[in-house]
């Protein structure tokens, strides 16, 4: 079985594209809902969010992520420590999750897949790739946000050039051209390429 990452920036569309992959019957591992997820239930990591970040952190047992995100975004050093904290324990759940598949290849969507080096645990990584004004509109749409806010969390991800490079397929999500052809056909290479691995 393959491992497969899909990456892309804040906004370029990677959850619609999974979406797609798992209509066509593949299992898709979500690491930012997985994370929230063990945020909320790994005591061990609640206790030190709460040590670095204060008692705020957690309001009615559950993580208060508005605070937590106006808190990171706005302090890089801050941001890489919750990525420290956070990212083993999502990183072990994610190895543990594709362990357990069964089907020709699966997936881990992510969007640190490079900053938090999960790629050497993957064999080939998908990149989505949309436009920056087009994906400033879909972050300001979707949580509600402003777009220095958006730009704000953009400055602490990987430059989008720079993280399609390293990526070994790339998928255009501009609302121009057609995704979901591009996703079924990368999903017959896949297939392809899970009955004869790489070497």
């Amino acid at each position: 079985m393959l491992r497969i990452g899909l990456t892309g920036g804040i906004g370029s569309g990677k959850s619609t594209v999974a979406r797609i992959f798992e209509v066509l019957g593949i299992p898709v591992f979500y690491a930012d809902i997985e994370t929230r997820r063990i945020m909320n239930e790994d005591e061990n990591l609640k206790e030190s969010l709460i040590k670095h970040f204060g008692a705020e952190t957690y309001k009615d047992d559950q993580l208060n992520r508005s605070y937590i995100a106006s808190v990171v975004f706005n302090d890089k050093e801050k941001l890489e420590l919750l990525n420290s904290l956070t990212h083993p324990a999502t990183m072990q759940y994610g190895q543990d999750w594709m362990l357990k598949q069964t089907t020709p290849y699966a997936i881990h969507e992510a969007a640190l897949i490079f900053e938090a080096n999960v790629n050497k645990r993957l064999d080939y990584v998908i990149g989505v790739r949309a436009p920056l004004k087009l994906r400033i509109k879909r972050t300001m749409d979707r949580d509600k946000v402003t777009e220095e806010e958006v730009l704000k969390r953009m400055n602490g991800q990987m430059d989008e050039d720079k993280k399609m490079k390293l990526c070994d397929f790339v998928l255009i999500n501009d609302e121009k051209e057609l995704l979901t052809p591009q996703v079924v056909q990368l999903h017959q290479e896949l297939l392809k390429l899970n009955a004869s691995p790489r070497q």
